[in-house]
């Protein structure tokens, strides 16, 4: 039997590496074999790792370089990021049970294109802007001022390690913040390597700190400590509500990128089978562990039948198997517990009148394996058409008419992207205005743009990450105003002070 090496990584604190006696194991989701050992940090690691992070931007070690030279050394950390992709594509899949086809283009892939886009938007974005001249109550100019906010704490979910925490440090870097990260307990092997990257290649020491930790003890301290300015977080509704009341203590700004329960809406004039396999992807892709995925499927009532049973016979060449075999679609879930939720998501289903369609049971493998699941009979007053499973669960639900299914599409308290299936585009754009959704897209699905904004309505979060104006939530904005007149006597100084002679 042949024992496979066990690796340990520490916290990455102040450009050195931080060891702590408490350990946490990390598990590959498509074995449940401990791949590796991380430090477990605590409260008190992300106090050094918040002073590290305000030392270095007081320094102005980054703050102070142009937004010129910051674009420059992100590049240069891209790049190199990129000659190693393949070892982020192992330290991703190997914790998240990615397959290596998702790992490679989405979790990887995207990450390093996006993380150059930040670049980018250095260089590009307007630092300052003068305002007209005024006139009243005297001649003068103001100039509006965009600045770095000082230390920015940003809070990461398993399912897309990297690329949902370079969506944080990506701007804060690009706007010359210094970044403290608490990525989830699961999957902190990506940010760690990618930390160690940027700090040779030129990103100084303290500008980005890592301190993987749980999530009511290190990422609970992150979110209230007062010398965090800005805290971004992706994660769970529920998680989300308790980050914006610890930031609200000392009123710190927030981006909050949370659930979702997206309806995939298939209209009467669509093509039935490129919408079942869009349907399919927008639902399956890495086995539903997604907050934009299309768990929600709207089926006109006269074409149900036929739709489901495309659905099913598509979905039934869905391959999962070992997640580096480049032949296997769909991969594990997270972990046991969440195997668990999922399975008792859909069992509930069937007691209150759901069919399952396809799948429903956990595969008799190792690892955290579930079925690609379809159920139909399903209303949207169940649980499992209002609560995100996050699993490979896609839910049927039949409607009349295209006002129904704006209704039944909205009648969530989620709101973040959706997808419309149709042949007449301009049916289909009229639909897409009556949605309340983040993203609305259209014959397609998971089209995560860097250059357009993305986020949720209502319960899906708040603010917006990635499009051109993505360092606004990362910056500061200061108005300087320059007297023109030069003669005291144009002032309104009489308004408190008596003109003297």
């Amino acid at each position: 039997m042949t024992t496979v090496e066990v690796k340990h990584y520490s916290m990455r604190i102040g450009g050195a590496d931080i060891d702590s006696a408490d350990r946490m194991p990390i598990v590959d989701p498509s074995t449940g074999d401990v791949i590796a050992t991380v430090a477990r940090g605590d409260s008190s690691h992300i106090d050094a790792a918040v002073a590290a992070a305000k030392a270095s931007f007081e320094a102005g070690v980054w703050r102070s370089k142009t937004p010129q030279e910051r674009a420059a050394i992100m590049r240069r950390i891209a790049a190199a990021a990129n000659d190693v992709a393949e070892d982020l594509v192992e330290l991703e899949l190997s914790a998240n049970g990615a397959t290596v086809r998702q790992a490679t283009g989405f979790h990887i892939g995207y990450a390093l294109a996006h993380f150059t886009y930040f670049a980018d938007l250095a260089e590009t974005y307007h630092w300052q802007r003068p305002a007209p001249i005024s006139n009243f109550p005297a001649l003068g100019q103001a100039v509006v001022h965009r600045e770095p906010i000082g230390v920015v704490g940003a809070i990461a979910p398993w399912n897309f390690p990297l690329l949902l925490t370079l969506w944080k440090v990506g701007p804060a870097l690009a706007a010359g913040n210094s970044v403290v990260v608490k990525p989830d307990e699961h999957t902190p092997l990506s940010i760690l390597a990618f930390a160690r990257i940027a700090e040779e290649n030129g990103l100084p020491p303290g500008v980005i700190n890592v301190v993987p930790g749980d999530g009511p003890d290190a990422g609970a301290r992150l979110a209230s400590h007062p010398d965090v300015g800005k805290i971004a977080f992706t994660g769970s509704t529920a998680v989300g509500r308790e980050i914006m009341r610890l930031a609200a203590d000392t009123v710190k700004q927030v981006t909050l990128e949370l659930g979702g329960k997206g309806p995939s809406i298939v209209l009467d004039d669509a093509d039935l089978d490129h919408a079942a396999d869009g349907v399919l992807y927008g639902c399956f892709v890495y086995s539903g562990q997604v907050c934009e995925s299309g768990t929600r499927a709207l089926i006109p009532a006269h074409l149900h039948d036929e739709f489901v049973e495309r659905l099913v016979t598509r979905a039934a060449t869905i391959q999962q198997g070992p997640t580096r075999d480049w032949e296997t679609d769909m991969g594990p879930v997270i972990d046991g517990r969440q195997q668990a939720r999922i399975l008792h998501y859909i069992r509930e289903a069937v007691a209150h009148g759901a069919q399952v369609a396809l799948g429903g049971q956990a595969l008799d493998e190792p690892g955290f394996w579930v079925q690609p699941t379809i159920l139909t009979g399903v209303t949207n007053t169940m649980r499992i058409a209002r609560e995100e499973v996050f699993g490979p669960v896609l839910v049927v639900i039949a409607y009349d008419g295209d006002d129904a299914a704006a209704s039944i599409a909205n009648d969530s308290e989620y709101g973040l992207a959706a997808s419309i299936w149709s042949s007449d585009n301009a049916r289909a754009l009229d639909l897409a205005e009556r949605i309340q959704c983040g993203s609305v897209w259209i014959n397609d699905a998971h089209q995560i743009n860097c250059q357009v904004p993305f986020g949720g309505y209502k319960q899906s979060g708040v603010g917006r990450e990635l499009g051109p104006d993505a360092l606004d939530a990362y910056t500061e904005v200061k108005t300087v105003h320059l007297d023109l007149s030069g003669d005291r006597g144009a002032k309104p100084y009489d308004i408190l002070l008596t003109h003297a002679d």
